[in-house]
């Protein structure tokens, strides 16, 4: 296995910071007033004589006054009617029906079942369709939620789905946006953000999955009122071109809009590597594969573009995405993360445990958890990973010290309960659900995991407060019952660090197993190449990172796809229905040789037992 010191053998990386997915041949990214314009004129079509309605109904997060005088200077005659203050419950009353998910804890709440009508009064809806009905002048509805009185209606409308993704929503909050209609501006991050995961956003892509099919416009709603400088015009795409381009996403290799986020314990290397902005102090995550999270950007023939979440693929296209069996097992849901730690010059991560699947099922909802695993992607010589608890500690004076530290009676001795293994370059430390751990400073990590990913009861963050001058939540009541205090020094290095097993070596082409353990669901395989590999799909979604050499393309051994070109450290995804694809050097590659790891979920291939 090749083997460097921290740098050595890479180059600041040419990694794509926003990648496309191209929309088809015949589409057209439509802004401005004659976005709107072809919106109506399909509206007063549909309409037939009567007066025409169009629809736009908003995910929660976007901006609608910002959106509704886009609508009004586009469409002077229109009359607007915002659903939401017509029709919505009161906040108190909201607040009431979601008490038992938000639950009182900072972090963590309950996942909502809800759909979106219970956010609204049943009887302001049918009024409010009522006198729409009575108009006698073409009407634009809203709002979230807008199409609950769209389909009261018998007037055939046309309908816009105003989508953002879930970091757009998150970085507003985090300038002073509120939730949902909520009065919270300077409310905790993580309380806004726990809001949003447990019940609005699981609210909101339950609602718009009935959208979809009947969808005329998608407007991209990040771009209007975007929380950065973005010089994108607000777009707009016909629901044709919208469910193509998905469809089209799943026959060919894509990636996903990474992003980027400054930590307490964050590091160097992306900012020097991934050529990031210098300005911020550090970087400490990339997300750069959690299409719960992430975002796509559709780019028509001409260059223009429009983002819609990631997970409106999930959504839409499960099946040829996922692959059946994965499909099977999950549902709608993508269930394999990566993503970068960087504590190049940094800190310590917190010494952390994520809950057993049993415990996350029956206190927070979920259906499976976040097993994890580090592989490094480099490392300073003096990184180390904590990792299991060592043979013959205390268990009740382990929690004392703990619970000492949480108060801030004492520090805690990490070092005198966990294991801190040496980590190089290539390692890869396995860490199933229930298992203490931690990354130190000075390591590279791409986290190869389970996608959940707040699921984390940290026990000790080393004394330090966040980057909001807060001390960071710590949960040593979940963590003491989720700690597999079996996973002791012998067991952690003989089923957790470095499980490499060679799969093939044909002199080219090395093919090995380098995890999960058998506790987690997801396949590993690492290919060493000089030339190119050969893989298959077999009918389960692939995930891949470039973890050594320069650049390489995936091509299609039928000429199903165009090459696609992958650099240094970017992840990328093939889906189920691509089949066999090959990854191959270019006439740019100066690297002599390759890595790649792939993740797939065990048992969901095509024929495999």
């Amino acid at each position: 296995m090749p083997t460097a010191s921290p740098s050595s053998t890479e180059p600041t990386a040419r990694y794509e910071k926003q990648p496309t997915v191209p929309l088809p041949a015949d589409a057209r990214v439509l802004t401005g007033a004659k976005a709107w314009a072809e919106a109506a004129a399909l509206a007063t079509e549909r309409a037939a004589g009567r007066a025409p309605l169009l629809v736009v109904d908003a995910y929660p997060g976007a901006d609608l006054p910002l959106i509704a005088e886009a609508v009004a200077a586009a469409l002077p005659q229109w009359h607007l009617v915002d659903v939401e203050d017509a029709a919505a419950l009161p906040i108190e009353q909201i607040d009431a029906r979601i008490a038992d998910n938000l639950t009182d804890d900072r972090v963590f709440g309950v996942l909502s079942h809800a759909r979106v009508d219970a956010f609204y009064d049943t009887e302001h809806l049918d009024k409010l369709a009522v006198e729409i009905e009575g108009h006698d002048r073409p009407t634009v509805l809203i709002g979230w939620g807008a199409d609950l009185v769209a389909q009261r209606l018998s007037t055939r409308y046309a309908l816009v789905l105003a989508d953002m993704a879930r970091w757009e929503i998150q970085l507003r909050q985090r300038a002073g946006a509120t939730n949902w209609r909520a009065e919270n501006p300077g409310e905790d991050q993580l309380r806004k953000y726990k809001r949003g995961f447990f019940v609005e956003w699981r609210v909101a892509d339950r609602h718009k999955r009935t959208l979809f099919d009947r969808l005329d416009f998608v407007l991209d709603a990040n771009a209007i009122g975007s929380a950065e400088p973005t010089s994108r015009l607000p777009g707009m795409i016909t629901g044709d071109a919208f469910r193509a381009g998905l469809e089209h996403a799943t026959r060919a290799p894509l990636r996903v809009v990474p992003f980027f986020d400054p930590g307490v314990w964050g590091g160097q290397w992306m900012k020097r590597k991934l050529d990031l902005p210098p300005a911020m102090p550090n970087y400490a995550w990339c997300f750069d594969c959690v299409p719960e999270e992430n975002s796509l950007l559709l780019e028509d023939a001409d260059g223009a573009i429009v983002e819609i979440p990631s997970l409106d693929l999930v959504l839409m296209r499960p099946k040829e995405l996922l692959g059946e069996r994965t499909y099977a097992r999950f549902g709608a849901e993508f269930p394999i993360r990566f993503d970068f730690l960087d504590t190049m010059e940094g800190g310590n991560l917190s010494l952390q445990v994520h809950p057993l699947t049993d415990y996350i099922q029956r206190t927070f909802g979920m259906h499976y958890t976040q097993d994890e695993s580090y592989y490094m992607l480099d490392a300073g010589d003096d990184a180390v990973v904590y990792l299991g608890t060592k043979d013959g500690i205390d268990r009740d004076a382990m929690l004392a010290d703990l619970r000492a530290a949480e108060t801030g009676e004492r520090p805690f001795e990490a070092e005198r309960y966990v294991n801190a293994f040496p980590a190089k370059k290539h390692d890869h430390f396995l860490i199933p659900a229930g298992t203490i751990h931690s990354s130190g400073a000075n390591s590279m990590v791409l986290e190869i995991s389970a996608t959940p990913f707040i699921f984390t009861f940290k026990l000790w963050d080393w004394g330090r407060l966040g980057l909001d001058g807060i001390p960071r939540p710590v949960h040593v009541d979940h963590g003491e019952q989720n700690l597999a205090w079996e996973r002791g020094t012998a067991w952690t290095e003989a089923n957790l660090v470095n499980r490499v097993e060679t799969v093939s070596d044909d002199g080219d082409v090395v093919e090995e197993r380098t995890g999960l353990h058998e506790l987690e669901f997801i396949e590993v395989r690492r290919h060493w190449f000089a030339e190119q590999a050969a893989h298959d799909t077999e009918g389960t979604v692939n995930v891949l990172n470039l973890v050594e050499g320069d650049e390489v393309e995936i091509s299609s051994p039928t000429g199903a796809f165009e090459p696609y070109t992958i650099h240094y450290a970017e992840t990328f995804i093939v889906p189920a229905a691509v089949g066999p694809y090959v990854i191959r050097r270019t006439s740019r590659s100066r690297s002599e040789r390759f890595g790649t790891v792939k993740a797939s979920v065990r048992g969901t291939r095509t024929g495999e037992a």
